[in-house]
């Protein structure tokens, strides 16, 4: 399983890497970056900076089978509310949590 993290890693990184996901690490969501980082081929992108949001849109331009997710304490643009399949506040749910029910959801 793999992962493309945008932004700082909240701890959701480490969390899914502890799973067994390889994890990607970039730090701007650009359709260069995103290739370069494998998202063909990859099962989760996980947002953690919403100025990163087009990432979403970008991503998903090229790989329409990714699990999206937003983990982030921001509020996500109106504008790619619609293509996320989790948007997950860093203050409810902790990164453990969220990056056990990832990669639930991905096996499933």
């Amino acid at each position: 399983m793999k992962a493309i993290l945008v932004g700082p890693d909240r701890g959701l990184g480490d969390a899914l890497s502890e799973r067994g996901v390889s994890v990607e690490r970039i730090d701007l969501g650009s359709a260069a970056e995103l290739e370069s980082a494998g998202v063909a081929d990859a099962d989760i992108l996980a947002l953690t900076d919403v100025g990163e949001a087009t990432a979403v849109s970008v991503a998903l331009e090229l790989n329409d089978r990714l699990k999206t997710v937003v983990y982030s304490p921001d509020t996500i643009p109106e504008f790619v509310r619609g293509q996320l399949d989790l948007a997950l506040d860093t203050e409810l749910l902790d990164a453990d949590l969220v990056a056990e029910e990832l990669v639930a959801g991905v096996e499933a």
